[in-house]
């Protein structure tokens, strides 16, 4: 019965600005609350529509077993047409509606975000191990798991303890996410591949990478490139899995820059 409720309740949704609809996605173990800077600074050329993902935040009540399942859980409050940017899991959320719903889809962005984040070789990416390791942690101590996970994605950014600060502060503002749901999240992480589709997807396309990015090696960018080589991309410099916090200016420029070039 609960399942049946996630679909058909509204997410949380928070919108601000005026002009095109531009929808942000967060990642895994987070919520909306990472967005807030970025909202507010692109709230100035955009609509923008912050969700909280199911299981997440203020959505925490809700639940998702599929990648399928949790992008029509988005799509359900959407607006008709927009500008969708995900990051990390996200990505892979706004990649599958760019697939599956194209006419839904503007523009596509996506920031430390892989069509497949798990490793195989020669594909770069979290090793299995890793991924294994904080599926069993968070049966014992979820929320030690995901300040470790907070803790990797800032790792190697110069800034990275204020990174993890701003990570902390943002999921602690809001309910705590529901172990269902992070479990589920790294199951797709774990087994999630889109790279066979991605040449499917026509529409104008941007990805943003950290240089220093552990969890999304830089080589992934120039992978996917292969896949997509009419898409556009960018790699900041001094920043690790979270760039919209590490170099948020040049972040949000990036996006105004190629929605409105």
């Amino acid at each position: 019965m609960a399942q049946i409720e996630s679909l058909t309740t509204p997410l949380f949704w928070q919108v601000s600005g005026q002009g095109p609809d531009l929808v942000l996605i967060h990642g895994w173990g987070m919520n909306g609350a990472v967005w807030q800077q970025t909202a507010e600074q692109l709230s100035k050329h955009f609509r923008v529509h912050v969700v909280d993902l199911p299981g997440f935040g203020h959505s925490h009540q809700h639940s998702f077993d599929s990648l399928e399942q949790l992008s029509q859980q988005v799509l359900a409050s959407a607006p008709d047409k927009a500008i969708w940017l995900g990051w990390s899991l996200g990505g892979l959320v706004a990649t599958q509606i760019a697939l599956t719903q194209p006419q839904r889809v503007s523009h596509l962005i996506t920031v430390a975000s892989s069509p497949r984040f798990a490793a195989s070789k020669p594909w770069r990416g979290i090793q299995p191990t890793v991924l294994d390791a904080f599926t069993t942690q968070l049966v014992d101590d979820f929320q030690l798991t995901i300040e470790r996970f907070m803790a990797l994605q800032a790792m190697g950014s110069p800034s990275a303890r204020q990174d993890v600060k701003a990570l902390k502060q943002a999921v602690l503002s809001r309910p705590a996410p529901n172990p269902e749901a992070l479990l589920a999240g790294l199951a797709l992480l774990a087994d999630v591949d889109l790279r066979p589709s991605l040449t499917d997807i026509t529409l104008p396309t941007l990805r943003l990478y950290g240089r220093l990015d552990g969890l999304v090696p830089i080589k992934v960018a120039e992978d996917t490139a292969q896949l997509m080589p009419s898409s556009q991309q960018f790699v900041f410099n001094a920043s690790s899995h979270a760039p919209f916090m590490t170099e948020l200016d040049a972040f949000c420029q990036q996006v105004v820059d190629f929605i409105n070039p």
